[in-house]
């Protein structure tokens, strides 16, 4: 008997769980690469001065020297969501409006946290999917308008597995609201 992917409905139509599995890959990555993107923005690095510790008993060096360690913590108070470097850069550029940097700064982390997590649950996968796309595209301009050919690819990569996915929702076996 030969292997197939499908399983026979009452209907005569056939399940196609290689789709199903397809889309499920894509739906969890776009997830967790949104979330953990959106978790980012809100981590910063803290240099902490430690003291040396000796390899050989485990404890602290008798000479009383000093280390700096970085520590990473995360914090509401840490939020950047356009790097430092990129929003000057952005705030030189007259296609780019002052208004429209200071909201997409302040909504990109929340907007990428939220999106990733109503795709790892499966709850309005079609609007979360959507909502990357327009984030992803909106990235894409603002790193066209300062001139990063490297990021744009990168999005582009990101615009181009969210479209996949876009493909592939009708095989959206496991979610909590399948219509949207």
């Amino acid at each position: 008997m030969a292997y197939s992917t499908q399983t026979k409905l009452d209907s005569g139509r056939g399940i196609r769980w290689d789709f199903t599995f397809a889309f499920l890959v894509l739906r969890f990555w776009l997830g967790a690469r949104a979330l953990f993107a959106g978790v980012e923005k809100f981590g910063a690095y803290k240099s902490v001065a430690m003291p040396l510790i000796d390899p050989a008993t485990g404890q602290p060096d008798a000479s009383g020297v000093m280390v700096n360690v970085n520590i990473k913590s995360y914090a509401l108070a840490n939020y950047v969501g356009i790097p430092a470097a990129l929003k000057d850069k952005f705030a030189h550029d007259p296609l780019f409006p002052k208004f429209a940097l200071v909201a997409f700064d302040r909504m990109l982390g929340p907007a990428l946290i939220l999106t990733g997590i109503m795709l790892l649950v499966g709850l309005g996968t079609r609007l979360s999917l959507l909502a990357q796309a327009f984030l992803y595209i909106a990235l894409t301009i603002g790193l066209v308008l300062i001139d990063q050919p490297d990021g744009v690819a990168y999005l582009g990569i990101h615009a181009g597995l969210v479209a996949a996915a876009l493909l592939l929702v009708e095989y959206n076996r496991f979610a909590v609201l399948k219509r949207w």
